[in-house]
C-alpha cells in the first residue's frame, strides 16, 4: 500500500540507500539525491585496468548480521564468501606475524604479563555490555591504562598518530573499544580471524539495492548535487539542485557528511547548528596498487614506524584472490594537513620507498598500476563526551527535517552494516 508522503533522502550510500530500502516497504514516494554519477559513497566501485574493484578497502566481520540480512533480502548472499585472514606487524624495521595467541606468545618486545594484559584488554572489549561509561575517558589513557605504556607506544601510538594527527588526544575509548570488539566478534578463542567478502565486490550489493529500488518506483538523482535547503517557518521547504532544479517535498532526510550540512541548509536552530558544526573528521588519500605477485601473505599489515606516515597495508587479495595482487595504502589526515592536497606523484613516490622498507624484495617491475582516491570526509573523530555532542537525528523544532551521516551512530564505527542498522532504527523511530 502506498503512502501519501514524498521523502527526499539526500545522499546515495549505504545509509541513504537504507533509508530508502526501508521507507519503501512502508509505502513512502522515495527520491535519492546523490552528487556523485554512481551510488555507494565509500563503498563506491572504479573500473581498475580489467578490475571492478571499491574505491576503499572493505571487508566483513561475522557481525555484520544487518547487511547480511540485506544480501539475503536481495537475493544474493550466497555471493558471500568467508576466509580465514592473517595479520603482520612492522616493528622495527621487521615483520612479525600477528593476529594469533601463539603470534602474541612468540612477540619479542614485551613481557609475559604485558601479554596477558592485552589479551584481558581483548576479552574486556569484546564482552562490554555498557560502552557509556568510557565515553568521559579518553581513548588514549584507556589504552595505556590496560594495556601500559610499552605496548600502547608498541601496538597503537603509531595508528593514532597517523590517522588522526593532532585530534587524537580527545578520542573516545569508546569508539576504540567498539573497533576492537567488531573485529575481536570475527576471531576464535586462540585469536585466529575469520573475515569476508562480496564476490564481485561491493557493486554487487548496489546494483541488486538499486534494480530492487528502482523496479519499486524509488526515483534515483545521481550526477545531482544539491545547493540549498530552504528552512523556513519551522518546516524545510524545498531543494534546489546546481542546475537549477527545484523540488518540494513532506520531508527530507540528509544522509552527507555533516561538514556539508552548513553551506546546503539554510535556517537551521543555532543549538543545532553550532552541534553540527562541532563534528570533525579526518580524510584518506588512498592509493591502489595492482602488482605482479604477492607484497606479503597478509591481509593486515600494521606499522609502527617512525619513518612512515600510514597506519599499514591491506592487501586485499590475501582476502580476495584476484587475478592481480591488490594493495591499498591509506594516508589518513585532517584536510588541513598541508599533504592532502599534495598531488598523486607525491605519495607514489612516497608509498614506493615504504614498500620497498618493509619488503625489500618488492621491485617497481612489479607494480602494473596505481590509482590515488580522495575523500575529505572518511572518518569522523568521536571525542569523549561525543554522545551528548551530537544532536538529534530529527532537527530540533523543524517538522519534517531529519540530518545524520556516519558519526551518529557511534560509538559503532563507520561501515556498511553499521549504516543499513541505523537506518533501520531511525525508520522504526521515526516513520
Amino acid at each position: 500500500m502506498r503512502n501519501n508522503k514524498s521523502i527526499a533522502i539526500l545522499g546515495g550510500g549505504p545509509m541513504g540507500l537504507a533509508f530508502a530500502y526501508e521507507l519503501n516497504k512502508l509505502g513512502y514516494d522515495i527520491s535519492i539525491f546523490e552528487a556523485d554519477d554512481r551510488l555507494g559513497g565509500m563503498t563506491s566501485v572504479f573500473e581498475f585496468g580489467d578490475l571492478k574493484i571499491e574505491r576503499f578497502y572493505h571487508f566483513h566481520t561475522t557481525s555484520d548480521t544487518d547487511y547480511f540480512q540485506y544480501l539475503k533480502e536481495l537475493g544474493i548472499y550466497d555471493k558471500l564468501v568467508w576466509r580465514n585472514t592473517k595479520m603482520s606487524f612492522f616493528i622495527n624495521g621487521k615483520l612479525f606475524p600477528w593476529g594469533s595467541l601463539f603470534s602474541l606468545l612468540k612477540f619479542p618486545y614485551i613481557n609475559f604479563l604485558d601479554k596477558f594484559r592485552y589479551i584481558l584488554h581483548i576479552f574486556y572489549s569484546t564482552n562490554l555490555a555498557n560502552w557509556k561509561q568510557l565515553d568521559k575517558i579518553d581513548a588514549i589513557s584507556w589504552l595505556k591504562k590496560w594495556l601500559g605504556p610499552k605496548s600502547y607506544s608498541l601496538f597503537w601510538r603509531s595508528l593514532l598518530d597517523y590517522k588522526f594527527y593532532e585530534l587524537k588526544d580527545n578520542l573516545s575509548a569508546a569508539w576504540i573499544q567498539s573497533r576492537i570488539k567488531r573485529v575481536a566478534k570475527s576471531r576464535d578463542i586462540f585469536l585466529k580471524e575469520k573475515l569476508s567478502y562480496l564476490k564481485g565486490s561491493s557493486q554487487l550489493f548496489l546494483d541488486a539495492i538499486e534494480k530492487n529500488l528502482i523496479n519499486s518506483n524509488v526515483r534515483i538523482h545521481k550526477s545531482s548535487p544539491v545547493k540549498e535547503v530552504l528552512v523556513n517557518n519551522n518546516t524545510a521547504k524545498h531543494i534546489q539542485l546546481f542546475d537549477g532544479r527545484k523540488f518540494s517535498f513532506d520531508q527530507i532526510i540528509s544522509t552527507i557528511p555533516t561538514p556539508f550540512i552548513s553551506n546546503i541548509f539554510h535556517g537551521l536552530p543555532t543549538d543545532y547548528y553550532k552541534k553540527i558544526q562541532s563534528i570533525q573528521n579526518v580524510g584518506v588519500v588512498c592509493l591502489i596498487y595492482k602488482i605482479k605477485g604477492k607484497f606479503t601473505d597478509s591481509f593486515w599489515l600494521n606499522i609502527n614506524d617512525s619513518k612512515m606516515d600510514i597506519p599499514g597495508v591491506i592487501e586485499y587479495s590475501n582476502l580476495n584472490p584476484l587475478k592481480h595482487g591488490i594493495l591499498y595504502i591509506p594516508y589518513y589526515m585532517p584536510i588541513t594537513n598541508i599533504l592532502f592536497n599534495k598531488k598523486d606523484e607525491f605519495f607514489i613516490k612516497r608509498t614506493n620507498n615504504f614498500l620497498k622498507s618493509i619488503n625489500p624484495n618488492f621491485s617497481d617491475k612489479q607494480v602494473l598500476d596505481v590509482k590515488v582516491n580522495r575523500y575529505k570526509y572518511a572518518q569522523p573523530v568521536c571525542g569523549k563526551n561525543f554522545k551528548n555532542m551530537l544532536p538529534n537525528f530529527k532537527v530540533d523544532n523543524i517538522d519534517n527535517l531529519f540530518i545524520g551521516d556516519t558519526s551518529f551512530y557511534y560509538p559503532e564505527d563507520r561501515g556498511i552494516s553499521e549504516s543499513i542498522k541505523f537506518a533501520k532504527k531511525m525508520v522504526k523511530l521515526h516513520f
